[in-house]
């Protein structure tokens, strides 16, 4: 009898697990087939041959084919591709979209652009779009589509390049505009056979040359990141961008600009302190000079004497040995031969303290 309970009780858990188990698996069924699920019908955009400098825009159309809402979660684009908008949330059966732009200004030959799409699709969390293309140059220039300079304030710099066109028109230059008056631009068609360069661009079309002068007193310190715009006839890429780069320095360095004594009594080593002059002209470091110093701060006296370095100079402040107590204030004048910067003031204060004497 015994026996025959037990079997009887291993039946019922038998079909009993079974029944559970196919009730976990028509939940699991059930979940998966309400589920979002994303459909990209076209998912790389090809463009052709384009011109370098055109402006490629399109918007991809994303289909939710599931049961319930597709989410995009994000919309990553790769270097040299943005995200104009993308809808996040897709109702099922409807569409939504994902809208690309590239800026051909950049490259040049085929590119692949592709933007990175995150969703809650569970058999699909990324999908990829791209944007092909060929960029085509039909204004470019030789060798560089860019003019770079190493410069010290005041100095000018001039470097020129060759200016082509692979457009079957007759090609000219018809305007530029340039980023400041620290930059002049003059430019003429090459007349000259030899000077064609028989390489690049349309045979028989015009080339210009393109000469750019940087620098001069209205050149700022600092790194140069600016475009020159070069306006053409040219049908497929009317503008043409000429970038220039590099750094304008100041003619010398003052170290340090300026000198605080704090409290100092005459008799003590920090009564003397040193500010240094060095040129920035490693080419002819003995063309700067410094040719004197006057000091406006009561009982503080300057000199200045060359160093053994060329294109170097020390100025010493010294506290006078009979200097009275109190605060002082004022500012030193260097005198160089440079011509944006012929004077340099450095200000200077202090406290002066009476002075210990040995005895005690």
């Amino acid at each position: 009898m015994s026996k025959r309970i037990s079997v009887i009780t291993l039946a019922l858990l038998v079909a009993l697990s079974g029944s559970l188990f196919a009730g976990e698996k028509s939940a699991a069924k059930a979940k998966e087939e309400k589920a979002p699920k994303l459909a990209i019908s076209e998912p790389v955009k090809d463009f052709g041959t384009v011109a370098k400098g055109d402006k490629l825009d399109w918007s991809f159309v994303i289909k939710n084919s599931g049961t319930s809402d597709l989410e995009i979660i994000a919309a990553r684009p790769a270097c040299g591709c943005t995200v104009a908008d993308f809808d996040k949330l897709i109702k099922p059966g409807q569409t939504g979209k994902v809208s690309a732009h590239v800026d051909t200004a950049s490259f040049t030959g085929p590119i692949a652009k592709g933007i990175t799409l995150e969703t809650n699709d569970p058999a699909n969390p990324t999908a990829q779009i791209t944007i092909h293309a060929i960029v085509k140059p039909y204004v470019e220039a030789h060798p560089a589509g860019f003019v770079r300079y190493n410069l010290l304030q005041g100095d000018a710099e001039k470097q020129s390049v060759t200016l082509y066109s692979e457009e079957p028109e007759t090609f000219e230059i018809v305007k530029v505009e340039v980023p400041g008056d620290w930059v002049k631009v003059e430019y003429t068609k090459i007349e000259d056979p030899s000077q064609i360069v028989a390489t690049v661009g349309r045979k028989g079309q015009n080339q210009y040359r393109v000469d750019v002068t940087v620098g001069g007193p209205d050149a700022r310190i600092g790194p140069l990141a600016d475009r020159i715009h070069i306006i053409t006839n040219s049908k497929h890429q009317p503008d043409y961008w000429l970038s220039v780069s590099g750094v304008v320095r100041p003619a010398f360095r003052v170290e340090p600009t300026g000198v605080n004594f704090g409290e100092v009594a005459p008799t003590d080593s920090a009564a003397t302190r040193s500010v240094i002059l060095r040129t920035n002209n490693l080419k002819a470091p003995e063309s700067f000079v410094v040719s004197k110093v006057e000091s406006s701060v009561p009982n503080v006296k300057a000199e200045v004497k060359p160093t053994t370095n060329k294109g170097e100079f020390e100025v010493t402040l010294q506290v006078d040995k009979n200097a009275k107590a109190g605060d002082v204030t004022g500012d030193v004048k260097i005198y160089t031969n440079d011509k944006i910067t012929p004077v340099v003031t450095v200000p200077v204060k202090g406290t002066i303290k009476p002075a210990v004497s040995a005895s005690k």
